[in-house]
């Protein structure tokens, strides 16, 4: 009887394997739609995901009932195929119907806004099969969302039909004529900021294109050019500048654990506070509503927060939701795309070498090893490294604006506070964020500021000059207590917008640095090196997107696309993007290394471009595994 066992079971688990062979098995969850969601780890629950696509972070777009009745030029609503022409992705279990991936309401439900998985989630296609890559950069064309959507409301404006069917939409069929010239004013005010922006910012020529966008420019550009003016307005129109710098998106699993961020590397990174800052800047780049005022009632003599829409505890929950994003395995067990294992074994001694890193050794810059603390957390290092590619991002770190209703403002981190003229719009959002997070996060403050106005009120009943003496004397006072903002938990804001020394362009042809040690000083035009998990599932590469396929970027620049089409097909063989793409009509045009500051340079990087063929694709096969 044991006998006929043995065989018995020897024999199915023949026939098992015999049929996994015809069987094609891939590492995903359940789906939603026609796609399927890629492994990444058992904290990346159906809960958790539903809640990243959703969360309310802050951001106030437009009113909600606005967006839902804005039409296209072709006459159908504006949220008609929910956005899927622009690349962003459905979202069928939204609380609110219609939005796709990213897109959210205020709390109060009056607002569409975006937050962060609009530009973190992707979709990649094999075989006419989409995987759904959550925390993966978002292959969406923002540009063309954000200008359609002025042209929307432009419409509206300049054609009366038109804002007679906007209104009925908006407030129904019996609104009063005086509720509708109301409704006009409305998008009226809404329009002159938005249009301002968009006008004066985005490029027409050469425009970012799917996958890409100038997200610290526009950032910059909307706390100066729109938030600090002291018109009622708020606008400093001359204080935008060209968003010429496009970038990829980055992706986002791992984030919170790396001990530098930004790709220029100027935000120190790796614990909860820090984390709340890099995420208030994100909110205030896709509009938020900020409008920060002097106040001598506050220790920062400035008011960061009563016109300030972000919703601090929507932006710590993201941080939660970031920290259980895994990075995504590759998802083909089987078949033709299944991973060579011994294959890959010979990769990961590539990939680990200690020789120079034309010929391997990727781990010194990209692998996990411990870096600096924040507080009482570990990171991982994020080395700032030059590897000679391009340079056009550094140029917007030397913006000059006028600093408006902040000016003279300053904080504790600060040697000197914020001039009236000419400052950089690096220190006026270094200032923003981390003035409006110190408010938010230090108890004490409220209870510091409230004490003196009460005291101040009592002031009330003294007559001239002493009362003005009074009162000034009291609020000088409040400067004094900047100090008792700095406590264990928020010192760490001092590294989170680090003036960079290697921001200026170094003369004549440099050295590329960070190959195979990190001891020295961060080099000049540096840029983070992240560690590589997950990187199959993240084309096109380099910090501005200008490489296809990792394939690509392990052969010279000489060798390189010059031009490619970007979209969601996918290629498993050369690891990155297909060459055939049907998503966008668009064709990134790359420049060569005579060009290192076009913004769209495919120079630099040339690690591991001496390998022979046998051990780039042993190397290949490695980097699917992470």
């Amino acid at each position: 009887m044991l006998d006929f066992h043995q065989k018995y079971c020897k024999n199915m688990g023949f026939i098992l394997w015999l049929g996994s062979l015809f069987l094609p098995q891939v590492n995903v969850m359940a789906a939603t739609g026609d796609s399927q969601f890629v492994y990444q780890g058992q904290k990346w629950t159906e809960a958790e995901r539903k809640a990243y696509y959703s969360q309310d972070q802050g951001s106030q777009l437009m009113p909600l009932k606005w967006f839902q009745s804005l039409k296209q030029s072709n006459g159908e609503l504006f949220l008609a195929d929910s956005l899927k022409r622009y690349g962003y992705l459905a979202n069928p279990a939204s609380p609110t119907p219609g939005l796709p991936v990213g897109f959210t309401v205020t709390k109060d439900g009056s607002h569409v806004g975006m937050t962060c998985s609009a530009c973190h989630v992707r979709e990649i296609s094999v075989d006419k099969q989409l995987y759904r890559i959550d925390g993966g950069p978002a292959i969406v064309d923002f540009q063309s969302f954000a200008t359609d959507l002025g042209i929307a409301v432009k419409s509206v404006l300049n054609d009366p039909k038109q804002f007679d069917e906007f209104a009925k939409q908006v407030l129904g069929n019996a609104a009063t004529a005086d509720k509708q010239a109301t409704l006009r004013k409305q998008v009226e005010d809404w329009d002159l900021p938005y249009r301002t922006i968009m006008d004066n910012a985005l490029p027409k020529d050469k425009p970012w294109g799917p996958a890409r966008l100038d997200a610290v420019g526009m950032i910059f550009n909307r706390v100066t050019g729109l938030d600090i003016g002291t018109s009622a307005d708020h606008i400093i129109a001359s204080n935008i500048h060209l968003a010429d710098a496009p970038v990829r998106y980055p992706f986002v699993w791992n984030a919170p654990i790396q001990d530098k961020t930004q790709w220029p590397g100027f935000a120190d990174n790796g614990n909860s506070i820090l984390g709340l800052s890099r995420n208030l800047g994100e909110v205030i780049g896709v509009f938020a509503h900020f409008n920060p005022q002097k106040d001598d009632w506050r220790v920062l003599g400035i008011d960061y927060l009563s016109e300030n829409s972000a919703n601090f505890d929507g932006l710590k929950a993201q941080e939660v939701h970031l920290k259980n994003i895994g990075p995504p395995q590759w998802p083909w067990k089987q078949g033709p795309y299944a991973i060579n294992l011994p294959l890959a074994a010979q990769g990961k001694t590539i990939f680990e070498s200690t020789t120079k890193t034309e010929e391997g050794g990727c781990a010194a810059c990209h692998g996990i090893r411990k870096g600096s603390p924040r507080g009482k957390e570990q990171t991982w290092a994020t080395p700032l490294c030059d590897v000679q590619t391009d340079q056009r991002q550094f140029n917007l770190l030397s913006w000059q604006v006028d600093t408006g209703v902040l000016a003279g403002a300053q904080i504790p981190f600060l040697d000197k506070p914020l001039k009236a003229e000419k400052e950089l719009a690096f220190n006026v959002l270094g200032i923003s964020v981390m003035g409006s997070v110190l408010q938010h996060e230090t108890s004490t403050v409220v209870a510091l500021e409230s004490a003196a106005k009460k005291e101040a009120l009592k002031l009330e009943s003294l007559l001239g000059a002493e009362k003005t003496q009074k009162i000034q004397e009291k609020a000088a006072a409040l400067r004094k207590l900047q100090g008792n903002l700095i406590t264990e938990q928020t010192s760490v804001l001092q590294g989170a917008f680090q003036t960079l020394s290697h921001a200026e362009p170094a003369p004549g042809a440099s050295t590329p640095t960070c190959k195979d040690s990190f001891k020295s000083a961060s080099p000049k035009l540096a840029f983070e090196s992240r560690v590589l998990q997950g990187i199959w599932a993240t084309a096109p590469y380099l910090h501005n997107g200008s490489i296809p396929t990792l394939t690509d970027l392990l052969e010279p620049v000489a060798n390189r696309s010059t031009a490619f089409k970007v979209g969601q097909a996918y290629d498993p063989i050369k690891v990155g993007l297909a060459s055939e793409q049907s998503q966008f009509n668009y064709t990134y045009q790359t420049t060569d290394c005579k060009e290192i500051t076009s913004g769209n340079s495919r120079c630099g990087h040339e690690f591991g471009t001496q390998l022979n063929a046998a051990d780039k694709k042993a190397l290949l096969e490695y980097l699917k595994q992470l």
